[in-house]
């Protein structure tokens, strides 16, 4: 009677498991970017929002892009993804190579010209995009997504990962220039907030865009200034997918 009740269970453990598979694989997002900083930060709980966020992304099917470091929280995020067996896409420029990555890297890592393209080319591979705790890197390439959002450029989502409440001081501010009238209360809905991965992914999954766009969407930069001096190469030993940086459609660079 044992053995009969513990081959119903392990059955039922295996219908659980595909049928988890099966919701994963409907994530509507094939690859998130995610901004975050090149320091861990002082509080453990950045490291391991960043490590969580990888590990949900991985449960998820859901696949990496982001910026090419090795250290930080971006080693983290990045690690965590490809130890689940996710592709993992970096992109850094050149002249940061020597400063964000020491050790090993891993995924596939575009190597571009300056941080305009860098920005560019993380946008273009990515379906939404999730900022971590970070500094002023990470918070310039989050404000340039939502105001790329804003402006009508791209209709994809933008999390804010709001660890411990990091991003609180930001909130406000962005809440103050909503109520002196320099952003549009609807624009403000282009920010989806969380304290936890899995929260923010859910919310990621349901959002719509409310906001007006400034003028309508079209073609901003041209393939030729995106692929500009914009090379890729895969780290020993990963998957062989993604090596060609395939040149955007017209209307749809991002």
């Amino acid at each position: 009677m044992d053995r009969v009740d513990e081959s119903e269970t392990t059955e039922i453990k295996a219908e659980a498991q595909a049928g988890a598979q099966v919701m994963a694989a409907a994530s509507r997002f094939r690859r998130i970017c995610v901004f975050c900083g090149s320091s861990k930060g002082k509080k453990m709980s950045y490291q391991d929002a960043a490590v969580e966020l990888g590990e949900a992304l991985v449960a998820r099917n859901i696949d990496l892009v982001y910026g090419g470091g090795s250290v930080g929280l971006m080693g983290l995020v990045s690690q965590a993804v490809y130890s689940g067996g996710r592709h993992v896409i970096g992109v850094i420029p050149k002249t940061l190579m020597p400063r964000e990555i020491t050790g090993e890297t891993v995924g596939e890592v575009k190597e571009v010209a300056d941080m305009h393209q860098r920005k560019a080319e993380m946008a273009r591979q990515s379906d939404a995009f999730i900022a971590l705790p970070g500094g002023y890197g990470t918070l310039e390439e989050l404000l340039e997504v939502i105001t790329w959002a804003q402006l009508g450029i791209h209709d994809k989502p933008v999390g804010l990962l709001n660890v411990d409440g990091y991003y609180n001081a930001l909130l406000s501010f962005i809440d103050t220039a909503v109520e002196e009238g320099f952003i549009k209360p609807t624009a403000r809905h282009i920010i989806v907030l969380a304290p936890t991965p899995s929260e923010l992914l859910d919310k990621l999954e349901e959002y719509s865009p409310r906001h007006e766009e400034v003028v309508p969407r079209t073609k901003w930069e041209t393939p030729e200034q995106l692929m500009s001096s914009c090379k890729s190469f895969e780290i020993p030993g990963m998957l062989d997918e993604g090596k060609a940086i395939i040149p955007a459609q017209r209307g749809s660079m991002l």
